[in-house]
């Protein structure tokens, strides 16, 4: 008689060592062969290995370099594995507009961050909501204060913080980038809470930057092994005190937000008449909250003051960071310098200051704001990165649901397909109109005109990809897009930036790779030699700066005050 064995009951007649080896070894087997499947499936990448995926092969410096390298192995879309979850890396903006823009309900999401996300922000941010009603909400109420009719209310503020801008550097040419910071985050601050910003040492401002430089050190892949188990995140306190931290510091952010808020409703309340109060976003908010509270009612007031504050990521650091790389850019190319100081002395003389009303007729300034941004983005890996809410499938390759999608705006920017010669810093690439019609221009080379003409053409509306895609760009672009114009049209209007000189005499040669790392770059420190163009400068520039005190004085300044332990303003 022929006997038949189920699995368990062999199991329970065999050895304990094997019983306790087929444990552990079914369960990875059957991991091993569902990965290897779905690996089949996937765009293709380099060859991960088990369980642990790429990240022996992804360098911890600056892994856009090597994210561009592979694209040109294995195409413009790839995949790389971070343990057991695939990331597919878009190295072509094709691509990223095919599955981003045009698939944009499908591939709105984001990624599950557990330790940024879940632990430190508790899902209250914007950056990494997924996508739904309550992401929808924030954006609609992010949008009230970021879309162009509101955007055209704040340019008094930003000629003015402008002008504030090059008549400190004027006094402190060595400060130049913590002047610059001052600019952007004084720009944000007065739109967020109708208070400007006078001081980078000013402990609202040191203390909003080091939770923003915090919550990006929670953001780098493989860090936290949080992300591939997150079972992890439900330890106790006292077993994890990397998790205690964490969260103690999210709540110290939190606080903080709340603290803004409350200290803008106070001020409603106090005044005299609204009027009183400046216009900022967390007025308006406010006022659109009293009138129809159903229309928020998702959100409580914790949630409701991280809105105003997501400003602060979307459009200060990053537009200091991209004004610094313009420095850079201008002090080691100086005939595109040469070419925008001809255009501002032909369209604006030498008795005033551009203004906004001015960009019609400063193509060419326009068109150097596109290229640094091009150059060097400053989420270089895209952002925040995307996730499909649903299973899909391109050119022939399965994507699941759930996968991290990263754009590599380092490799879009830098394809010599859309800009010939790409890493040649030349602004004709933007100028939209053809340089030899504008006679106040210098002459350009055969292949400064070569590099204009690419081979394809880019498919996004600005004709780079700073900014990110579909429903997920920066909701802060146009905000930032008006502060690096008018910033760089004064600073250059006002200053020459040229190299420092060495002992030798000869000038100094300067590294134009030479970043920051993370989510977020920025140029290394650099010394140059800002010089005014001229005498009348000085002149001009106090006039502004007396201008400038009267539109920025209903904003005053955050006092002196920090956070006592229970997190109250004192």
């Amino acid at each position: 008689m022929i006997e038949y064995y189920s699995l368990p009951s062999i199991l329970l007649k065999s050895n304990p060592y094997t019983v306790a080896f087929a444990i552990v070894l079914l369960p990875a087997l059957f991991i091993l062969i569902h990965d290897f499947l779905l690996y089949l499936r996937l765009p293709p990448g380099p060859t991960p290995l088990p369980f642990l995926g790429n990240k022996l092969s992804i360098p911890t410096a600056s892994p856009w370099i090597q994210f561009e390298k592979w694209s040109r192995i294995y195409g413009p879309i790839f995949t790389l594995w971070i343990g057991r979850r695939p990331t597919i890396i878009i190295s072509d903006p094709n691509v990223a507009v095919d599955l981003l823009e045009k698939r944009s309900i499908k591939f709105s999401s984001r990624p599950r961050f557990v330790v940024m996300g879940e632990l430190y922000w508790d899902n209250a941010g914007i950056l990494v909501q997924p996508y739904g009603k309550e992401w929808q909400t924030r954006r609609r109420m992010l949008h009230q204060a970021l879309n162009p009719s509101a955007l055209r209310l704040y340019k008094p503020v930003q000629e003015a913080e402008a002008a504030r801008l090059c008549f400190t550097i004027l006094e402190d040419q060595k400060s130049y980038e913590g002047l610059i910071d001052r600019f952007t985050a004084s720009v944000v601050f007065s739109i967020a809470y109708g208070h400007r910003i006078d001081s980078m040492n000013s402990d609202i401002i040191r203390q909003r930057l080091d939770y923003m430089q915090y919550s990006a050190s929670l953001n780098v892949p493989g860090k936290f092994l949080a992300e591939s188990i997150p079972w992890l995140k439900y330890i106790p306190n006292i077993f994890a005190p990397w998790k205690a931290e964490i969260q103690r510091r999210g709540r110290g952010e939190a606080a903080m937000n709340l603290n803004l808020l409350r200290r803008v409703k106070d001020e409603i309340s106090n005044a005299a008449s609204s009027t009183a109060v400046p216009n900022s976003l967390t007025k308006m908010l406010l006022e659109a909250q009293e009138s129809d509270p159903a229309a928020f009612g998702l959100l409580s007031e914790r949630d409701f003051s991280f809105v105003p504050a997501s400003l602060f990521g979307a459009g200060s650091d990053t537009t200091a960071s991209t004004l610094c790389s313009a420095i850079l850019m201008l002090v080691t190319n100086p005939e595109a310098q040469a070419a925008a100081h001809a255009e501002l002395d032909f369209v604006i003389g030498k008795s005033r200051l551009p203004n906004f009303s001015d960009e019609a007729n400063l193509p060419y300034i326009k068109a150097l704001c596109n290229e640094t941004l091009r150059i060097r983005p400053v989420a270089v890996l895209g952002g925040t990165p995307h996730a499909n809410s649903v299973a899909d499938t391109y050119n022939g390759y399965f994507i699941p649901n759930g996968t991290t999608i990263l754009s590599n705006s380092w490799a879009i920017n830098l394809n010599p397909s859309y800009y010939p010669n790409p890493h040649h810093f030349n602004p004709l690439r933007f100028l939209g109109v053809d340089p030899t019609t504008l006679a106040y221009l210098p002459r350009f080379s055969q292949d400064d005109f070569a590099e204009a003409s690419p081979t394809n053409h880019h498919p996004a509306k600005e004709g780079h990809s700073s900014f990110g895609w579909g429903r997920r760009i920066c909701p802060g672009a146009g905000l930032a897009q008006n502060s690096l114009f008018i910033a760089l049209a004064r600073l250059l209007w006002t200053f020459e930036f040229k190299p420092v000189l060495e002992k030798d005499g000869s000038p100094r040669q300067y590294d134009t790779f030479a970043y920051t790392q993370g989510f977020n770059i920025r140029p290394r420190p650099f010394e140059c030699n800002i010089r005014p163009r001229s005498e009348e400068c000085r002149e001009v520039l106090m006039i502004e700066k007396g201008r400038a005190e009267s539109i920025l004085s209903p904003f005053t300044p955050f006092e002196e005050k920090i956070l006592s332990p229970d997190r109250t303003w004192t």
